[in-house]
């Protein structure tokens, strides 16, 4: 504190002690109001995690549901055409499971389990709502939360991201997530379906059927594996001749390009399927 008499300023320092005693008692209020704060955002975040579990499958369900018929409708739709859905991937490498510092305890695995169930939970609520990019994020979060003994529970997550995927028009992360479900649970016949349809989508054809048939084989009663069996074998047939044409043609013209020195071209020389064997023989006229 400064004062001034006769010109000269004169500054007196405030009683150390008293200072000390002032400041401890500023921080002892400052802390009690921090662990106030931190307390009432616990009870806040835990208020935001609480799930009803008894609506989780059913939640799960519906997941499945939607996708089903969002899927089938763009498949459907892509019969025939080509390129109906250009595909930008944007999935990033971010599913690295949340190592602990220390080993966790059985109790501790199971703890994390369970957050990682209620952030699925979560993620499906957002997903009823069309907020996809929303429900991929909580879905991220709980396959990153849950230990990798619970490989069952995983599948599950991957296989509902995957299905967020679908909904963005994202194919090809869809496969991938799918297919990371099916790495966990080899009998995941959503996932299959669900991988199945994505190929057929992104005109892989062949990887389609397979997965078709797998599904089919378990279980007769699915529609569309049933329908895709019928299907595919003729469009597969016919886009292997398409791309046999196309490498006919390439061939042409790279013979032409040699040839042309030589006053000759390609249409000296006719090529002769055998209908035995399914092979070319070449014949040379002039």
């Amino acid at each position: 504190m400064a004062s001034e008499e006769g010109g000269k300023t004169e500054i007196k320092c405030p009683n150390p002690e008293i200072l000390s005693q002032e400041l401890k008692e500023k921080r002892k209020e400052t802390e009690l109001e921090e662990a106030k704060n931190k307390d009432s955002s616990k009870e806040d975040e835990k208020s935001a995690n609480e799930v009803n579990n008894s609506s989780d499958e059913e939640s799960d369900s519906f997941v499945d549901a939607v996708d089903d018929m969002n899927l089938n409708e763009k498949t459907n739709d892509k019969i025939g055409k080509e390129g109906t859905v250009e595909n930008n991937s944007e999935q990033e490498n971010i599913d690295e499971y949340l190592e602990p510092e220390q080993p966790l305890s059985e109790e501790q695995k199971e703890e994390r389990k369970k957050k990682a169930q209620e952030y699925k939970t979560k993620g499906n609520e957002y997903f009823k709502k069309s907020e996809y990019p929303e429900a991929r994020e909580l879905y991220t979060t709980a396959i990153r939360t849950c230990p990798p003994e619970f490989k069952s529970d995983k599948a599950i997550f991957y296989s509902n991201r995957a299905a967020c995927l679908v909904k963005m028009e994202l194919y090809k992360d869809a496969i991938q997530d799918s297919t990371k479900a099916l790495e966990l649970n080899p009998e995941y016949l959503k996932a299959r379906l669900r991988r199945a349809q994505c190929y057929e989508h992104e005109d892989q054809l062949e990887e389609a059927l397979e997965d078709y048939q797998k599904v089919f084989e378990i279980d007769k009663s699915c529609i569309p594996a049933r329908e895709a069996l019928r299907r595919l074998p003729d469009q597969i047939k016919i886009k292997h001749e398409k791309l046999k044409e196309e490498m006919l043609g390439k061939l042409k013209d790279l013979g032409n390009v040699f040839l042309k020195p030589f006053g000759l071209s390609t249409e000296n020389f006719q090529m002769q399927q055998d209908p035995n064997t399914g092979g070319y023989s070449v014949n040379f006229q002039r």
